[in-house]
């Protein structure tokens, strides 16, 4: 790979990157009028590499976390639901046929009807007729 010194006396790629590799930023050295990318030194690759994956664990520990503690809550509201239920059957009893009744109550109410009327058939038929009269 071509390299030149610029004027502050670093080491300058000046050919471009290979497929694959990530495109780092160029400098433009003015006093020669040259362009090049500063040469990485592999360490820092290594230690960057090595700082990305601690973050990854750290965040794979905190999503698994997470799902535990969800979890314990779970467990916990159907424990107490569990024991509201054995402690006042009744009272549960009567709340769930009321909130059942509610649903059915909203469900018929927002669903469309089904069937007219016979009315509602008769008069079309007799609308029909007439019409049919006339022509």
């Amino acid at each position: 790979m071509p390299r030149r010194k610029n004027t502050v006396g670093t080491t300058l790629d000046t050919e471009g990157a290979k497929i694959g590799e990530p495109i780092p930023k160029a400098i433009v050295d003015i006093n020669t009028a040259s362009v090049g990318v500063p040469r990485q030194a592999e360490d820092d690759l290594r230690t960057e590499l090595s700082a990305l994956r601690k973050q990854v664990d750290r965040l794979q520990q905190q999503v698994i976390s997470a799902g535990r503690s969800a979890k314990g809550g779970a467990g916990k509201a159907v424990r107490q639901t569990g024991a509201l239920v054995k402690h006042y059957p009744l009272s549960t009893f009567v709340l769930m046929a009321a909130v059942g009744g509610l649903l059915a109550l909203a469900s018929r109410q927002l669903s469309p009807p089904r069937h007219r009327g016979p009315s509602a058939l008769r008069e079309l038929k007799d609308f029909y007729d007439r019409v049919r009269e006339r022509i």
